[in-house]
């Protein structure tokens, strides 16, 4: 799948990541409700800025998977699918 969209660094690398789909049960089979699932910490990467303000390029690449902050980037919608943008730094390790 080709995003099409290339985020702008400006003073940090930006990154795009599409959100792993949120647990629909538990490990002991139990269904949890949309009110209670948790927002997922990991994702993959989809596109990365070329470098940050000081030519610094990203250390993560298009299609790895991270784990990143609970509450790290900003939700966006497109094409039908969410995703993040968030500073590279926001990432917290790669699978």
């Amino acid at each position: 799948m080709a995003l099409n969209i290339k985020p702008i660094a400006g003073t940090a690398n930006r990154v795009i990541v599409e959100p792993a789909p949120a647990e629909e049960k538990t490990a002991s089979g139990l269904y949890i409700p949309d009110t209670a699932k948790e927002k997922p910490q990991k994702g993959t990467v989809v596109a990365i800025s070329e470098e940050d303000g000081e030519g610094k390029k990203p250390t993560v690449k298009t299609g790895d998977e991270v784990l990143y902050g609970k509450y790290a980037g900003t939700e966006i919608s497109l094409e039908g699918s969410d995703y993040l943008i968030m500073k590279e730094s926001d990432i917290l390790a790669v699978l």
